[in-house]
């Protein structure tokens, strides 16, 4: 196995110019980029106000077709704010895949409400519909217009379904649950800018939804992430608290209620505004890849390439591979490609595993068990970047 793994190590660093270290994913910039910041630092607005923080809002509510976008520091950020104006509240419990980045559940904690975690599908890698309504009905009871937890007594106030490495999840199936039970739906869309579900982008089908711009994302603003939705009041509230809820005026300060510290600055939004220009072009390189990389496991046994689901396109940010225990162990596996200069990584562990969550509610997750012996992140970054700037 090893030596089989060596040479798809080396087809790997082929693919990417013979570099030396292959890393995850990089991220790609270009003179554009310069230009926006240094005129950002020229101009001497580089916190939480100026005129790219504006114009990243705009744009980015333009691609993603829904009606206003805010932009914040991180996408936990935008998570946080998004579940908060979504209604949930202290002692809540929200439905989401127990295989996630632990940013899922850790912005449920923050309004001091608890995860409840739900398996996945092996097709979407996101919540498993079938499963989640079978675990409701042996769960759950509606009283008084809220689904309630008879295990705990507790109300199960959201949804959090997560676009695993940008492959949209079943949306449709989770909004009839929604209706259903009376369920609010916040979407954890932080990996998936540029994917869309039956041509619709991901990130607009809930109340609110939550973008991330961090460093290794499709596009990045260094730090940063946005609040999706279409309700204006909704828009206004969230950036609202994500500016110290002061009160306007022209020299006071002012504040009604807690607010949070989270405007995105102004220096990160110029690098943003950039980027979302390059937008089709990394969409368009990453299905470049995905190709090259149908061609290379194609003819590897007991090795499938993630593909987006029939129902959706992914913007395959995270290039992904399923293997087949009885002939592939996943550590060593990525023991090889590591040693070898491959960037790899295994899927995230699941969070009912991670000791702040191990009491947490939970439905059966076998799939998600299987998958996290299985699953392996490897190098993604757009294959026309062999350098650090991006022509």
């Amino acid at each position: 196995m090893t030596k089989q793994w060596q040479e798809i190590t080396h087809n790997i660093k082929a693919i990417y110019g013979n570099k030396d270290i292959v890393l995850l994913h990089e991220p790609t910039f270009s003179e554009t980029e310069i230009e926006y910041v240094t005129d950002c630092i020229r101009t001497g607005w580089v916190s939480s106000v100026g005129k790219y923080v504006d114009e990243f809002e705009k744009r980015l509510a333009e691609y993603t077709g829904v009606k206003r976008a805010v932009a914040v520091v991180n996408g936990t950020a935008a998570l946080h704010i998004a579940l908060k104006i979504a209604g949930v509240q202290a002692n809540d419990e929200v439905f989401m895949p127990a295989l996630t980045f632990i940013a899922t559940a850790n912005a449920v904690s923050y309004l001091q409400a608890l995860p409840h975690f739900v398996d996945v599908t092996e097709q979407t890698m996101g919540i498993d519909p079938v499963k989640l309504e079978e675990h409701i009905r042996e769960i759950g009871e509606i009283n008084n217009g809220h689904l309630i937890n008879k295990w705990t007594g507790r109300i199960i106030r959201a949804i959090v379904p997560m676009h695993t490495f940008g492959h949209p999840v079943d949306i449709d199936a989770l909004i009839d649950i929604c209706k259903r039970y009376n369920l609010v739906l916040v979407e954890d869309a932080a990996e998936s800018l540029g994917s869309y579900y039956k041509g619709k982008h991901t990130g607009g089908f809930g109340l609110v939804g939550a973008l991330s711009f961090n460093g290794n994302k499709i596009m990045t603003t260094g730090g940063g992430g946005a609040i999706l939705t279409n309700d204006e009041q909704l828009a206004d509230y969230a950036k609202y608290i994500t500016t110290t809820a002061k009160i306007p005026h022209r020299w006071e300060y002012r504040h009604d209620e807690i607010g949070f510290n989270y405007r995105m600055p102004n220096i990160n939004a110029a690098l943003g505004c950039a980027q979302i220009e390059k937008m089709n072009d990394f969409l368009t390189e990453k299905r470049q890849l995905t190709q090259k990389y149908q061609t290379l496991f194609e003819q590897i046994d007991g090795v499938d390439l993630f593909i987006e689901p029939t129902f959706g396109t992914s913007n395959y940010w995270l290039q992904t591979i399923i293997l087949d225990l009885d002939k592939h162990n996943r550590d060593d596996v990525l023991d090889v490609l590591n040693k070898n200069g491959t960037m790899a990584r295994p899927i995230w562990t699941p969070m009912d595993e991670l000791i702040p969550y191990m009491d947490c509610p939970k439905g059966d997750l076998s799939v998600t068990y299987e998958l996290n012996k299985r699953v392996i992140n490897i190098p993604s970054t757009p294959i026309r970047v062999g350098k650090s700037t991006h022509e």
